[in-house]
């Protein structure tokens, strides 16, 4: 019955934020009173328990996210970003657009979140498209792979460090093991993203991406 509960809990954090917009703290929040009070605790035991578990996680590892986060901004502010983005791109050539992409992903995401890496390469991603005639699809695939992979896997984001934090785990060695397996899950993208995602094209700039297969297409205005 618990892991039922905490199904419709994980259901009801993902509606909450999707589709109703709501503030993933507050989504959170309000899956952790749900999970409470289904699971036969009463309000005063359910109020204690979150305080308790928030206050423990955020004793351990509440300095590592905070100064996490800053390091990311200040390589987004400053452009330190895109001139990493860069030098990768010289060391691994023009000729590999999308293996630089997945690499580029790949060491961006440790200290930027993956959605604002997302955004501050983007013009990159799309220069690199039309430069080298590599499909957006088979680009934007490839990077966003990349940026995933050590975004939930090697710390400072805050999902890798909340897993540790609950098992007990050494900070040190989730960094070390993170960037390992995040090296064959961002290969796993790139191949993916050539063999599979070339196969859609992008064929127009709308305000939402829209990406088709080949004989098909999405019209939107510009």
């Amino acid at each position: 019955m618990l892991l039922v509960i905490l199904a419709v809990a994980i259901v009801m954090i993902v509606v909450l934020i999707s589709r109703f917009k709501v503030h993933a703290f507050l989504a959170l929040l309000a899956a952790s009173f749900f999970v409470g009070f289904a699971a036969g605790m009463n309000p005063i035991d359910v109020t204690r328990t979150i305080m308790k578990g928030f206050g423990g996680t955020v004793e351990r590892i509440g300095i590592v996210i905070i100064a996490g986060t800053i390091i990311g901004v200040f390589l987004e502010q400053t452009g330190a970003a895109l001139t990493m983005a860069e030098t990768v791109l010289k060391w691994v050539g023009a000729k590999h657009p999308a293996l630089a992409m997945s690499i580029i992903g790949y060491i961006t995401s440790i200290p930027v979140f993956c959605d604002s890496g997302f955004v501050i390469l983007s013009a990159l991603n799309k220069s690199l498209s039309k430069k080298s005639g590599v499909s957006m699809a088979v680009m934007a695939t490839a990077l966003s792979t990349g940026l995933y992979a050590t975004h939930t896997l090697v710390l400072p984001t805050p999902g890798p460090i909340a897993a540790a934090n609950n098992l007990h785990a050494d900070l040190g060695m989730v960094i070390l093991v993170g960037l390992i397996v995040a090296i064959p899950v961002t290969i796993a993208g790139y191949l993916w993203a050539t063999k599979f995602a070339s196969q859609y094209e992008v064929i127009a700039e709308t305000s939402y991406p829209f990406v088709s297969p080949p004989g098909r297409g999405f019209r939107g205005s510009k």
